[in-house]
């Protein structure tokens, strides 16, 4: 049996009393306490996570855009410098290979002696196939594909400290960078070292800062060489303890996700799943020119009636739902249950759940198979939580 792999960061976790998981090949902390506080953490004030598990692949060549355009669903040759794109890497039938996030890094157009390049964050699990999958792809344009994942280190703070926490860790001159940073889009900031540091880790840490989240708050990723990321891991702690953050884990990432009614690869979306029925047909752009993979097979059913569709479930009583759980209606099934928990934000138990489109509508009553039992739930509109402000 293959061992899980560690991050950078692996250290830290066990210093922390971290229980792990093996999540997508990788020894991940599922929690370090109570996963209930940590998800309660990120909502009321902030929480920490390595995310150094993801994928970090970086494209750039005078034809990259036209390459992404042909290798990815969306319009990426339209995203400026600074932004960033949720996008989605299909085969030729039109399955989901992947959800991405592509970060638009500089274009000819701003500067003349620079090619076009942008950074492709896919999913842990799939990192490796994601790489082989562009570089096969790349055949015939004028691009590099390389992959950093193995170099790169990615931690993220989320939570409504997340804004002051992260101001905390960088110089004064570049606090209005933090606060001005846009929700995808991203920018180059140097953090602070940490008191008392000596040799190499004395100077500045150099870290791209993203503004994008996976857990329905404002929060920051943070892109980091290896050799940085255990101090700017201890930083962000010392900083934010004062502001009540908390190191969090898997556990309360899924939880977190879940409530903001964001898919998760393996789950919600598979090779099995096109993007119509998962809810992501806006990510697909039909109107560049670009022939891009799965193109013809997705073209052939856009606007067809699903057998299936994505929807919420929010449950009346207090037994929540599981992923592979199956969702009945009028006397039959109807559906199945992808994730699904006791809200820890909302007290109540969601699901989401693939379901025949005659059920599909808001506020139709369903019932769940728990375990032999049926209990009522209702289709409700997704995010199941969204922040006030």
């Amino acid at each position: 049996m293959t061992q899980p792999k560690h991050t950078t960061l692996h250290a830290e976790h066990e210093q922390l009393g971290a229980h792990f998981t093996n999540f997508g090949g990788w020894d991940m902390p599922l929690r370090y306490g109570s996963e209930l506080a940590e998800h309660r953490a990120v909502r009321e004030a902030a929480g920490l996570f390595d995310l150094s598990h993801m994928g970090e692949i970086w494209v750039s060549g005078d034809e990259a855009p036209q390459f992404l355009n042909s290798a990815l669903v969306g319009n990426l040759a339209v995203v400026k410098p600074g932004k960033a794109k949720y996008s989605l890497i299909c085969n030729e039938q039109g399955g989901i290979i992947d959800d991405l996030i592509v970060y638009r890094i500089t274009a000819p157009e701003s500067d003349r002696s620079t090619q076009s390049r942008y950074l492709i964050v896919p999913n842990a699990g799939n990192a490796a196939t994601v790489a082989a999958e562009l570089t096969a792809r790349a055949a015939g344009f004028d691009v590099e594909v390389r992959d950093a994942s193995a170099e790169t280190s990615l931690m993220a703070v989320q939570g409504p400290a997340a804004e002051a926490i992260v101001q905390a860790m960088v110089g004064e001159d570049q606090r209005p960078a933090v606060t001005d940073l846009p929700y995808y889009a991203w920018t180059t900031v140097q953090v602070a070292p940490i008191a008392g540091a000596s040799g190499p880790a004395a100077g500045t840490i150099d870290v791209l800062l993203a503004r994008t989240g996976y857990t329905g708050e404002d929060g920051f990723e943070l892109y980091v060489p290896n050799d940085r990321a255990a101090e700017l891991w201890r930083l962000a702690r010392s900083v934010g303890e004062p502001h009540g953050l908390l190191p969090a884990g898997l556990a309360a990432r899924d939880s977190l996700r879940l409530e903001a009614g964001m898919p998760l690869y393996g789950n919600e979306l598979s090779l099995n799943t096109n993007p119509f029925e998962a809810g992501l047909g806006p990510v697909v752009s039909f109107k560049k020119a670009e022939q891009f993979v799965g193109r013809t097979a997705l073209e052939a059913v856009k606007g067809a009636e699903w057998s299936r569709v994505l929807v919420g479930l929010q449950g009346s009583g207090r037994r929540a739902g599981r992923a592979g759980y199956a969702v009945h209606a009028e006397g039959r099934e109807v559906g199945v249950i992808t994730s699904g928990l006791p809200s820890p934000t909302l007290g109540y138990p969601i699901a989401l759940a693939y379901v025949e489109p005659a059920v599909a509508e808001v506020g139709t009553a369903v019932e769940v198979d728990l375990r032999g039992k049926l209990e009522a739930f209702e289709v409700v509109e997704l995010p199941f939580y969204q922040r006030k402000s």
